[in-house]
């Protein structure tokens, strides 16, 4: 997709964790290489946020972030700033794109951003994967009740699109599709058990987003016996109505069961069988 993608996720909410004005970080911005084809319109944008119940869809009111991105497929997160006090922005536009990781904690790549556009007192800085724009952050100088330069709008493509070293370092375990080609995080993901909740023996996948998504488990131990659909197998038969999704991680293949009550999971040792969970399964 081109430019212009207008959806997300809004930051408001999110704790402040820490104080800008501090030191740059070691190679956050970089002169880096002119994309082929640079954001051009306005870095001040209104928020667009919509006005229906329910929660935000990914992007909204990102703005200018929002506009600057050159996604594959739709906007992964983003949306506008909380208002901090003084001496938590930065006094300088790179000391503002620095703030916005002290103060957001982003799970975006901290390294690498280079300056795509000036206006006034707006930065736009981006971070670009083989020339393409899959962050963007733009920095403001002293907004209300923002003051100093710090983060106004951002936006961010789904971790697929980042460097494939640095989503694998934040625990994102991206599938590929038949041609090889990385799977959005929101068509299909996996994750292993959080250590902090004693799941390290299970493994989740995460298929589909939104009301028809599900969430199929790898259960040697029985940890979630009362929260399953079914009884996790280690040596199961492939069914023969199992349909081949083509989504590939490692050497394991995902089949579905008809009716998507189980996940099969072809690997170099055999066939396992993965229930699909009654409701998400989160660790708190």
């Amino acid at each position: 997709m081109g430019r212009g993608i207008a959806a997300g996720v809004v930051l408001a909410g999110l704790a402040l964790a820490g104080c800008g004005g501090a030191d740059v970080r070691d190679g956050l911005v970089v002169k880096g290489t002119p994309p082929a084809r640079p954001y051009t319109g306005p870095l001040h944008l209104p928020s667009e946020k919509s006005s229906g119940e329910g929660e935000p869809e990914p992007g909204e009111g990102s703005g200018a972030a929002g506009k600057a991105l050159e996604c594959d497929g739709a906007i992964f997160s983003g949306g506008g700033s909380d208002r901090w006090s003084k001496g938590d922005g930065g006094s300088t536009p790179e000391e503002g794109l620095n703030a916005y990781f002290d103060i957001y904690v982003p799970e975006e790549p901290d390294y690498g951003y280079r300056v795509e556009r000036r206006e006034g007192d707006r930065v736009l800085f981006s971070f670009d994967v083989k020339g393409r724009t899959k962050v963007a952050v733009v920095v403001a100088k002293d907004q209300p009740h923002r003051p100093g330069w710090g983060p106004e709008t951002s936006a961010s493509c789904d971790p697929s699109e980042w460097p494939a070293s640095y989503a694998r370092s934040k625990g994102y375990e991206i599938w590929t599709d038949r041609e090889g080609h990385r799977v959005p995080t929101t068509k299909v993901i996996s994750s292993p058990g959080a250590e902090h909740c004693d799941w390290q023996s299970a493994h989740f996948i995460d298929l589909g987003s939104g009301p028809n998504s599900r969430m199929y488990v790898r259960d040697p131990e029985g940890l979630f016996d009362t929260e399953l659909n079914g009884t996790y197998d280690a040596d199961a038969r492939m069914p023969a109505d199992a349909r081949d999704t083509g989504y590939h991680y490692r050497d394991w293949s995902l089949w579905l069961a008809a009716d998507r009550s189980t996940a099969y999971v072809r690997t170099s040792d055999g066939v396992e069988a993965w229930p699909a969970a009654a409701d998400r399964i989160g660790c708190r």
